[in-house]
């Protein structure tokens, strides 16, 4: 499972890394709705919560759908405008500007698309020109609760007051905490956005895409990029760019905007001290390693002491060439490790690789 883009055509100078404001303040809305996603950012989290304004903290509720879930495209305006060369503004109140440049129907398919299910990757007509689409979509918002029926019924019934409000939203968020935040953190995103770009000149794009996070690869042949992912979607450059946006409050999550017409972007977490998250292959490989009960055993043994297959064959009452069987899936998953002492070979659990596992299912998922 993967998110690819056809890179076909590509040329570097149609290659840009850019910090987006407005991206940041959604990663810092989702980060203050959902803290369980972000534990490194829990600190901050609970300092902007405990001062939100009861009146700013209720309208943020009405719409949390957008960035609770998921990340809604709304965040990234410029990415819908035609042509698919714009990038993000250097303020809030230019991208909002470049949000207003999008038509209502891109506004409303892109705020309901994660509440009502709307198709992502293909062309097709919104709730606003589809009345059996419009009931779908009311039935589905009502489905998940009054209050996002109440939001969904508003926007379909009056696009232009929803957008004035979201971005008096935006706003007033920037004046409640996120202006601090984004003073804080954008020296760190452009200096990542700088390095980014000198990798790009110096290397290639493939060496800069290896920078931006292990789940992230280029096959230059196929001219294609792969986004390791539990989902499935895939676009292409066509005639634009590709834009690469660095985040500080986003990890562990590697977000790919691969909405049909739009300009297709990573967001990515910046430089730091994260640690590499497992590819999806080796997370099952782990997952299906440890679904066997004499493997299971087998670990029990190993998390002790190290052990040789013959001694883990007369401890489980089965033959050596069952027991290496057993071992090689655990290596291959990487929970094991063997080293050569004299003429035997022991074999030990990683308890690092185990402990991990299960922030790294949490992680691999989130991305």
């Amino acid at each position: 499972m993967s998110v690819t883009i056809d890179i076909a055509g590509l040329t570097p100078e149609r290659v840009s890394v850019v910090p987006s404001p407005l991206a940041e303040l959604g990663m810092a809305l989702h980060a203050l709705s959902e803290p369980g996603h972000h534990p490194q950012l829990q600190g901050w989290a609970t300092a902007v919560s405990t001062r939100l304004a009861p009146g700013l903290a209720d309208r943020l509720c009405e719409a949390d759908f957008l960035w609770r879930t998921t990340f809604s495209d709304v965040f990234a305006p410029f990415a819908g405008i035609p042509g698919g060369r714009a990038q993000p503004g250097a303020t809030l109140t230019e991208e909002l500007d470049q949000l207003d440049q999008l038509t209502d129907e891109q506004f409303v398919h892109a705020a309901l698309e994660f509440t009502c299910q709307l198709r992502y990757d293909i062309a097709e007509p919104g709730p606003l020109d589809d009345p059996v689409l419009r009931r779908r979509s009311l039935e589905l918002a009502a489905a998940r609760g009054a209050v996002q029926e109440r939001f969904t019924l508003r926007l379909l019934d009056d696009p232009p007051a929803v957008r004035s409000w979201f971005r008096q939203l935006v706003l007033d968020c920037d004046e409640a905490f996120f202006a601090d935040t984004w003073a804080r953190l954008q020296p760190q995103l452009a200096a990542d956005a700088r390095h980014k770009t000198e990798l790009l000149r110096r290397k290639g794009l493939g060496e800069a895409l290896a920078s931006l996070s292990g789940a992230v690869s280029l096959d230059e042949e196929a001219g294609l990029i792969t986004v390791d992912k539990l989902l499935v979607g895939r676009t292409a450059i066509g005639g634009g760019g590709l834009v690469l946006v660095p985040t500080s409050l986003g990890w562990p999550h590697v977000m790919v905007l691969h909405r049909y017409g739009w300009q297709p972007t990573i967001t990515y977490p910046a430089s730091g001290s994260h640690p590499q998250v497992p590819s999806v292959e080796q997370l099952t490989r782990r997952l299906e390693a440890l679904a066997h009960p004499v493997r299971m055993r087998l670990c029990r043994h190993l998390a002790r002491a190290q052990h040789t297959t013959s001694e883990l064959a007369d401890a489980h009452g089965m033959s050596a060439p069952e027991i290496s069987r057993h071992l090689a899936v655990l290596k291959k998953a990487g929970l094991i490790t063997s080293g050569r002492r004299g003429r035997y070979v022991q074999h030990q659990l990683d308890l690092s690789a185990v402990a991990r596992l299960g922030s790294d299912f949490i992680e691999g998922v989130l991305r």
